[in-house]
């Protein structure tokens, strides 16, 4: 149970609650312990009739005493079990939403790194099957643990006292018992880790199958895709058939040694009543403990089972809550941002590829100002703006804000700063309004229709039937790419931050439209610092400054008309562009 030890936080948060239901459980299984005395009793009392030694209205008195006594335990042993229930189960609810809390938090914190080298199925099986199993861990096993020690406590003290030998050979299967329970503890706790593996694998297969269903069947690959689920499925179905079979032998065995104890009890009980020694209640009493401890050493079996489980799903989740995240928020008051961003001699090297994006990369942006970056596919352009966002950190060179090495500031007053639009526009399972209200909560419907109009979406959103509150489908499949960019923009510009990053975020819009956004983005920009990364150089020519990068490095830089008059890749694309335009 090592992996488990994490959990003693949160036992310690709710330890007055739990202390209180592990009370109520205790006196819940006495008040149970009750009934079987009275039985023995009864019992007693009618052979004592039987002989002659009681008139029958002392029989009908004493059993009536003890039929009393029987229903107020039976009532008072309901209530309190229902105390322990609403206790015990709900603090394990509570341990279950702190946890979940929790790992989701750490998610937030982990780099982009640690998302390319992990399945989002992965990542979403943890937080919910893993710490569902969990969660029995810290309910129904404690409470049944507690049940069973106690009921085992009481139960044999008072065997004991009442027949000392007939309760040995009563207990005599037990022994075996814990060695069963011990060699098949080990297999279901191998078994159930890899079990979880599998579900993870099935649930990350099914995810990336659902998100890429659109080029599944662009390209006719279902029946592939159906084989490979298949094969999955059969994996992992022959796994959980086999800790199935492993837990299945645990109640035949129970119920074979219960049984074993119920012939000994008859036996060995029946001969000491010939001889004198115990009364004949006291066998009935005994018949009846036996079989009340069967659910007890049966739900031995059960909680093993639980707490390998639990075990097992732990251990994955410990393994994401150890992971350090990449990014650390070094400074922990705020720090204000204007805008002015500087790269000195920088380098970068991915850490997950090994992929070196950037050579030696120079150059400053002052607030007010609008950069443009060209260049080809993989020559850096969105590496840039990751590294103002400070989404990986830099190791060799300087990038600063506001003269500030990125690392100095606070990592959450450097975001809120930044209004950043990446390449591939990602939008929500939600309205349209919630969408670009993403960048700023507590916006007014006014604000929404004012980003939206500056983006050029406004006339699209209008013209669906439900407008504005338009709900999307996942990642915004409902729209096409060039309303789901424009929305996109719309969400950073209603922010109106300090920085505005945009990558190449006008792709999918046709000359008319980019050229209003450009239009209005360039009214919006006056008092803001602005980098545009884009393939075209109309989205460029207008900027302050522009940069042409090639294979991670800067091969031009100055002003538009500079540029184009100047030989090189930027002249060459212009006149490229302009050709394919007037054609």
């Amino acid at each position: 149970m090592k992996e488990l030890q994490y959990l003693n936080r949160y036992f310690f948060k709710y330890r007055g609650r739990l202390l209180l239901g592990l009370l109520i459980t205790v006196i819940a299984r006495i008040f149970a312990l009750l009934v079987p005395m009275k039985v023995g009793d009864i019992v007693n009392v009618v052979e004592l009739r039987i002989s002659g030694d009681i008139t029958v209205e002392a029989m009908k008195s004493g059993l009536l005493y003890s039929i009393l006594i029987i229903t107020g335990a039976t009532l008072l042993a309901a209530i309190f079990t229902f105390i322990m229930r609403q206790t015990i189960i709900v603090v394990s609810r509570q341990i279950e939403f702190d946890l979940k809390n929790e790992v989701y938090e750490h998610y937030q914190k982990l780099s982009l790194s640690f998302y390319k080298k992990n399945r989002t199925g992965d990542l979403m099986n943890r937080i919910s099957e893993d710490v569902s199993k969990v969660r029995m861990y810290v309910g129904p096993a404690l409470m049944y643990s507690t049940t069973t020690v106690t009921l085992f406590v009481v139960v044999l003290s008072y065997m004991i006292f009442k027949a000392p030998l007939l309760t040995l050979y009563a207990i005599t299967p037990l022994p075996v018992l814990s060695v069963l329970i011990y060699k098949l503890s080990a297999a279901i706790h191998k078994r159930s880790t890899v079990v979880q593996l599998y579900l993870s694998k099935l649930t990350a297969f099914t995810q990336e199958s659902f998100s890429g269903i659109s080029v599944i069947k662009a390209y006719n690959i279902e029946p592939r895709i159906d084989r490979d689920f298949v094969s999955l499925s059969e994996e992992s179905k022959t796994k959980n058939i086999d800790l199935a079979r492993v837990q299945a032998l645990f109640f035949p065995l129970m119920m074979l040694l219960i049984g074993f104890s119920n012939i000994i009890v008859i036996y060995v009980g029946g001969q000491q009543y010939i001889n004198n020694k115990i009364e004949l209640g006291t066998i009935v009493e005994f018949l009846i403990y036996v079989n009340l401890l069967t659910w007890p050493v049966a739900i031995v079996g059960w909680v093993t089972s639980i707490v390998q489980q639990a075990e097992a799903s732990q251990k994955r989740i410990n393994q994401f809550l150890k992971e350090e995240p990449g990014i650390i928020n070094l400074t922990p008051a705020p720090t204000p941002v204007t805008g002015k961003i500087t790269f000195q001699n920088l380098s970068f090297t991915y850490p997950d590829t090994g992929i070196k994006a950037l050579k030696d990369i120079s150059f400053t942006v002052n607030p007010g100002e609008t950069l443009a970056i060209i260049g080809n596919t993989g020559s850096g352009k969105s590496t840039i703006l990751e590294l103002i966002g400070r989404l990986y950190d830099v190791e060799e060179g300087e990038l600063k804000i506001d003269d500030t090495p990125i690392r100095e500031l606070n990592l959450y007053s450097l975001r809120d700063a930044i209004g950043y639009v990446p390449q591939d526009a990602f939008l929500f399972s939600d309205s349209i309004m919630n969408n670009i209200k993403f960048g700023k909560e507590d916006a007014s419907e006014e604000e929404v229709i004012a980003a939206a109009k500056n983006a050029a979406v406004h006339r699209n959103i209008i013209a669906f039937s439900e407008g504005y509150q338009t709900v999307l489908g996942e990642r915004g499949i409902s729209l096409s790419g060039g309303q789901k960019q424009r929305v996109s923009i719309a969400r950073a510009i209603i922010k109106d931050p300090q920085i505005l990053l945009f990558d190449d975020c006008l792709s999918a819009v046709d000359t008319e439209t980019e050229e209003e956004i450009l239009q209005n983005l360039h009214t919006i920009s006056q008092n803001k610092t602005t980098i545009i990364v884009s393939h075209r150089v109309s989205s460029a020519k207008n900027s302050d400054k522009i940069i042409v990068l090639e294979e991670g490095k800067i091969l031009q830089q100055g002003t538009h008309n500079e540029l184009v008059n100047t030989s090189g890749y930027y002249r060459e694309l212009y006149a490229k562009q302009l050709l394919e335009k007037e054609m």
